[in-house]
């Protein structure tokens, strides 16, 4: 790029968002790593060097995210590019799945997704620029049982980034999303952990994970989705807006 751009991802502590800030710093871009877990965004930034700050980062609480926006406009003077990452899992019969978790997963991955949107668009209007980019899933084009609040948030994710793309335009604010597939992260290699504790075998625990069956039968890397996100904030996609781009190996 031209000019050193802002960078804010969410949940960029580690996993894939972790890759995406490394990919922005690798092109000179200055990242801010915000995470719930300020600690390990800290040692991140430390890690990838003088383009990254650590911040603290809670996407469910709206003056948190006020505070944070405000801060970085007061560092930086403007935040080019916003990638929603934040996110986290649990599993469980429809029937039984508790609300308290179904309302912790719709709000950081939903209701996270909104707020971080709504106060950060106003700066990017002003500035007649802006790429948002926003972490779906292939879940959020199709189902997988026991995870209905997963599900739900990803398939919110989608509808989030179409009416974005659409209120950005004019503003020549673009916004897309990706939809990994099973990607090596700690939060996936849990959830195949809880399934060999039920008793499968971890081959039988992979394919409860990869449903659909995926042509490439393989493992997505974190570099692999943190590509698409950096290819979708350049200024090379400025005509992209409003797509939803699966990173998932043939699923």
């Amino acid at each position: 790029m031209d000019k050193q751009r802002t960078v804010l991802i969410t949940g960029a502590a580690g996993g894939i968002g972790k890759a995406i800030a490394l990919e922005f710093s690798n092109q000179n871009d200055f990242v801010y790593v915000a995470d719930l877990n300020k600690d390990a965004a800290e040692k991140t930034a430390n890690e990838i060097g003088g383009n990254a700050k650590g911040i603290y980062l809670d996407v469910t609480n709206e003056e948190t995210i006020q505070t944070a926006i405000a801060n970085i406009i007061h560092e930086r003077g403007s935040i080019e590019v916003l990638v929603n990452n934040a996110g986290l899992q649990y599993r469980a019969p429809l029937e039984s799945f508790p609300l308290e978790k179904w309302n912790l997963l719709i709000d950081v991955m939903l209701t996270g997704v909104f707020l971080m949107t709504k106060h950060v668009f106003p700066h990017m209007k002003k500035e007649t620029y802006g790429r948002i980019i926003n972490i779906s899933s292939v879940h959020g084009k199709l189902a997988t049982p026991e995870k209905i609040a997963y599900v739900a948030a990803k398939h919110g994710v989608i509808g989030v980034t179409g009416v974005t793309a659409l209120e950005g335009a004019a503003y020549k604010i673009t916004a897309n999303s990706i939809l990994p597939g099973p990607v090596k992260t700690e939060l996936l290699m849990k959830q195949i952990d809880s399934l060999t504790a039920e008793g499968k075998t971890e081959k039988d625990a992979l394919e409860a994970i990869m449903y659909p069956k995926q042509a490439m039968e393989r493992f997505i890397e974190p570099e692999e989705v943190a590509s698409g996100v950096v290819y979708l904030a350049s200024d090379v996609a400025s005509g992209i807006t409003g797509e939803h781009i699966k990173v998932a190996g043939g699923m």
